[in-house]
């Protein structure tokens, strides 16, 4: 939404918000952008000037703001019709779907895309470091329609293409409104536990954006995941291309450093090149190479955008490292589902080999809350050699559990005081201490950071 407020605002619209507990990098790119933000749902945060109310999918009727606009008869609609609406018309819309990875996987969309010259428009839901910010217009769409022999010289939007239900009165995907002509399907996995039933309801809603994709587009499926070759059988009309570590795919990566920091990019049997750059994991990899062959999609050269990605700085809060002090490195990650927990780990365990990994996590995503990953949670941290959770009054599941089935030392504290003091006993040096939310988390990284330093 923060986003959504910044496309508005570049189109030159007055534009002013309410949410709940906002925090950085979003509330400070907002600040930097002159758009008014205003704490909680009161309904006297609407002015009576309003033209229009545009409303996330976090707020439910019995909202006392959105009461308020059900019963004045103001207009209102969602951020994912609203795009549609005002932003996408005219553009060739390149949408990156999947459990895990859509922040950073479009956010090197974009910046490849921007390093081939296409100044791609982008709406992301992280901050990228490279743009400084989550959402721009770029290129200006033309007035008038065009046909498919000309679509390739419309200019190219890249939007971060979630699963999750659109708002309390439209509870179809997001990812239905956006009608791209390239879609990414980088894995899925059950997730949302608060609004699908089980991996099926999850399947039948990216089999909707399948549907949406033109036969002169291209669909870019990870091919290592079984459940996204199920969708696929459901029908499917446009290209594909299957993207993974088996050289039989169309895109294919070999790994020439365990971490993930430095691997080989092949297309079909030709060698495009090698890239060398900052981020880890397998995951990330995969994400670099989905990116890259929907750079293929809209006609760049990848070949010559390859070596882009060894300045790339990734997005904020994706094993962002904040600093170190005491000899002790601290991360803030957004990793909230098991598998991400798992890769994420990984990847910074084959980058520091032996040295000791303490995760501080908050439990905060709604399948966290209602237990749906308890089951998967301490498999995912056994990389770690010390976990400390922070268990929130309310918090449905027994986190005993949990503590006692990860493989190190591991804990439960019940406020993010006790976190701190736990972290502070425990820490020595050579330590590499990993925050992971995909909330606030009461800013507890930068504040046992400060910590650290005295």
């Amino acid at each position: 939404m923060g986003g959504v407020a910044a496309l508005a605002r570049e189109l030159g619209h007055a534009v002013e918000g309410s949410d709940q507990a906002v925090y950085p990098p979003m509330s400070t790119q907002l600040e930097a952008l002159g758009i008014g933000l205003r704490q909680g749902y009161d309904p006297a945060h609407i002015d009576d000037d309003v033209d229009e109310v545009v409303i996330g999918n976090a707020l439910s009727r019995g909202n006392p703001a959105v009461e308020a606009v059900l019963d004045t008869g103001r207009a209102y609609t969602s951020g994912a019709e609203w795009l549609r609406t005002h932003v996408l018309p005219g553009r060739e819309v390149l949408a990156v779907a999947g459990t895990h990875g859509k922040t950073t996987t479009s956010t090197i969309l974009a910046f490849l895309l921007d390093a081939a010259g296409r100044a791609p428009g982008f709406l992301i839901g992280g901050v990228a470091e490279d743009f400084g910010v989550s959402a721009r217009l770029g290129g200006a769409a033309p007035g008038q329609r065009t046909g498919a022999s000309e679509a390739r010289n419309r200019p190219l939007f890249v939007v971060e293409a979630d699963e999750y239900d659109t708002a309390f009165f439209d509870k179809r995907s997001k990812f239905v409104h956006y009608r791209p002509t390239v879609a990414i399907l980088n894995n899925l996995e059950f997730d949302h536990a608060d609004i699908f039933p089980d991996v099926a309801a999850i399947q039948r809603q990216f089999h909707h954006l399948v549907r949406t994709v033109p036969s002169r587009g291209r669909l870019i499926v990870n091919g290592h995941d079984a459940r996204l070759a199920e969708v696929l059988a459901a029908g499917c009309w446009t290209p594909v291309e299957r993207f993974g570590f088996d050289p039989g795919f169309e895109w294919s990566a070999e790994r020439l450093a365990a971490d993930g920091s430095a691997f080989r990019v092949r297309r079909r049997d030709e060698v495009l090149g090698t890239i060398e750059w900052p981020l880890l994991g397998d995951h990330n990899v995969l994400n670099a190479l989905a990116a890259l062959a929907a750079c293929a999609a809209v006609d760049v050269d990848v070949a010559g955008v390859l070596p882009a990605l060894a300045g790339f700085r990734s997005v904020k809060r994706r094993l962002e490292v904040l600093g170190t002090a005491r000899g002790i490195t601290v991360y803030d990650d957004f990793a909230h589902h098991p598998t991400a927990i798992a890769t994420t780990l990984a990847g910074l365990r084959a980058r520091v080999g032996a040295a000791r990994i303490v995760v501080a996590m908050e439990p905060r995503s709604n399948s966290m809350r209602l237990g749906a990953h308890a089951e998967a949670l301490a498999p995912s941290l056994a990389l770690a050699d010390e976990v400390v959770f922070l268990h929130r009054p309310g918090l449905a599941w027994d986190a005993g559990h949990v503590v006692d089935a990860v493989r190190g030392r591991a804990q439960a504290v019940g406020d993010v005081d006790g976190l701190l003091d736990a972290l502070d006993a425990g820490a020595r040096p050579g330590d590499h201490v990993v925050f992971m939310s995909n909330g606030g988390f009461d800013g507890a990284p930068r504040r046992f950071l400060v910590r650290l330093a005295g």
